[in-house]
């Protein structure tokens, strides 16, 4: 993964006291309102664009995507791949489409909370996330209680060339964690859980002749 690890943010922190008080206060200044921050957002050191959707059951919940890298291609000039990640399976997965947002949960405090992946180490981090401007996102991202770094992401609107648009999990698009896939709905007009009509046996036409019984042997 190629966007700043959020270990480098927190190690500039660590020296000077005032930034560890401040970043050990978490929710001093906060929106009043849960803001939706679904959209596509460039990171701060501008080497990735995240795209941010609702997702889970209910769609309370809020996934990222890696939909563009600025360098894609290893030293090798090959497409960059996940190979730190803890699990084995997923070490040969595009970089590019990965998902890093890992369904993030409302909380009290009116933002999303929860865990990103770090590609670049292969490692979990709480993050919380929340959008008190139409155009800024702020992104929080601890390693313990008190050792946090703060990004801010700028929404983009315009198409790089590379950028993955179509919709997750479909060509084109990003790629869902199994856990955070969209399951298959059931079929239209059916509520959950309706077993399929059983179709009424066909009346004999009038003057038709009764079915034959069977013979005995």
């Amino acid at each position: 993964m190629t966007y700043r690890s959020f270990t480098d943010v927190a190690g500039r922190l660590v020296a000077p006291l005032a930034g560890l008080v401040l970043a050990a206060l978490p929710g001093l200044a906060h929106a009043a309102t849960l803001n939706d921050p679904s959209g596509t957002w460039l990171t701060e050191d501008g080497r990735a664009r995240i795209r941010l959707e609702k997702c889970g059951p209910q769609l309370n919940n809020l996934c990222g995507y890696v939909v563009w890298l600025k360098v894609p291609l290893n030293d090798q000039g090959q497409p960059r791949i996940d190979f730190k990640n803890p699990d084995t399976k997923k070490q040969a997965r595009p970089s590019l489409g990965h998902q890093l947002v890992m369904g993030l949960k409302p909380n009290a405090d009116a933002r999303y909370a929860g865990k990103i992946y770090n590609a670049d180490e292969g490692k979990f981090y709480d993050v919380t996330i929340w959008t008190e401007q139409p155009t800024e996102l702020s992104v929080r991202g601890c390693m313990l209680a008190i050792l946090c770094g703060s990004q801010t992401w700028n929404k983009v609107s315009d198409v790089a060339p590379g950028q993955l648009t179509a919709q997750t999990n479909t060509p084109g698009g990003p790629r869902a964690d199994a856990e955070w896939a969209a399951k298959p709905t059931a079929a239209a007009g059916a509520a959950p859980g309706t077993k399929p009509a059983v179709k009424p046996a066909t009346k004999p036409a009038a003057g038709a002749a009764p079915a034959a019984a069977p013979t005995e042997e």
